[in-house]
């Protein structure tokens, strides 16, 4: 199973880049990992929605085939180990890849959301990006070390 994080735009804070880094380096002892940047829209208001659609509709196509998981606020809530067990059962039913998307400011539009295969909330408090981007990361590494009966996530 190969995992996909696709976030928008590249995180400025230095001390974020270096945890991401961190967890993306301990992720690849478990799983191939991509963390791709995503651009983002210019402008402001209805100038970066009209720009944000055909972007939407480009990302679609590049992960035709891959298990969407869309982060968003109104997605389901799960604890750490329910993250685990799901990723569990993802490889047991031959998921190819998994494609986790942390949105921008202004997330995906409604159009965008309907074509995940899950919307997921990271936390019930609002998140930047690069926050979101971050959390999940720890997550996906600590429900591959929950599989693996690791001590980590105690």
């Amino acid at each position: 199973m190969r995992i996909r994080l696709i976030a928008e735009g590249r995180t400025r804070n230095e001390h974020l880049r270096a945890l991401q880094q961190d967890y993306e380096q301990r992720i690849a002892h478990f799983v191939e990992l991509s963390v791709e940047p995503m651009p983002r829209p210019r402008g402001r208001g209805g100038a970066a929605w009209k720009l944000a659609a055909p972007a939407e509709q480009r990302l679609l196509e590049k992960l035709r085939g891959s298990y969407k998981v869309v982060l968003d606020e109104h997605g389901r809530e799960w604890t750490s180990e329910e993250l685990s067990r799901w990723l569990g059962q993802q490889a047991l039913r031959g998921t190819r890849e998994l494609a986790f998307l942390v949105g921008g400011a202004d997330g995906f539009s409604a159009a965008f959301r309907k074509e995940a295969d899950l919307l997921l909330a990271v936390s019930r408090m609002t998140l930047t990006h690069d926050w979101a981007h971050t959390l999940m990361l720890e997550q996906i590494y600590r429900a591959f070390t929950i599989l693996r009966g690791y001590p980590y996530p105690r």
